[in-house]
């Protein structure tokens, strides 16, 4: 037995830096009334073309079932921060679309939000590390999550650094 294999190594720690970003990142969160999945369910919709995403496409990408993505729309339609739109080409489908409300929440929390990740991730990279770095994790996704971006045209998606 190995326990020193590196591949244990990169589990442990990639665990251990996520645990710790989203120790440090939920505080903020939480102040502006958003849980985890409320904030990547709200910006994933601000993300996306027309800021809407069939609610199956938001479910894949957020890797909640289709229930458990009905039930954070239905929360934050609560809360007048997405709501429901009919899909004209396909009755069977709807869309979770952001509001201006929803996307006047995103904007209070977001300018700490990119502060937080600025100081505890992004600005710990030299840039060159920090492309590379992103290149890896987006190979990785690829694999892992091969729908975290589905419902999104290629040509579509917006900047990311």
């Amino acid at each position: 037995m190995n326990v020193d294999d590196a591949r244990l190594t990169a589990i442990g720690l990639l665990t251990e830096v996520h645990a710790g970003l989203m120790g440090r990142l939920q505080p903020v969160l939480a102040e502006a009334g958003l849980s985890e999945i409320d904030f990547e369910t709200v910006i994933r919709l601000a993300r996306s073309p027309h800021q809407r995403l069939r609610m199956s496409d938001l479910a894949a990408q957020t890797g909640l079932s289709t229930s458990g993505v009905t039930r954070v729309v239905d929360r934050l339609e609560r809360e007048s921060l997405v709501r429901r739109e009919a899909c004209a080409s396909d009755r069977r489908a709807s869309y979770a679309a952001l509001t201006d409300t929803g996307r006047e929440r995103l904007e209070g929390v977001l300018p700490q939000h990119l502060q937080d990740v600025e100081s505890w991730f992004t600005g710990l990279l030299e840039p060159q590390e920090l492309q590379a770095f992103l290149c890896s994790l987006r190979k990785i996704r690829a694999v892992v999550r091969p729908c975290a971006t589905a419902g999104v045209v290629e040509n579509e998606v917006p900047a990311r650094p």
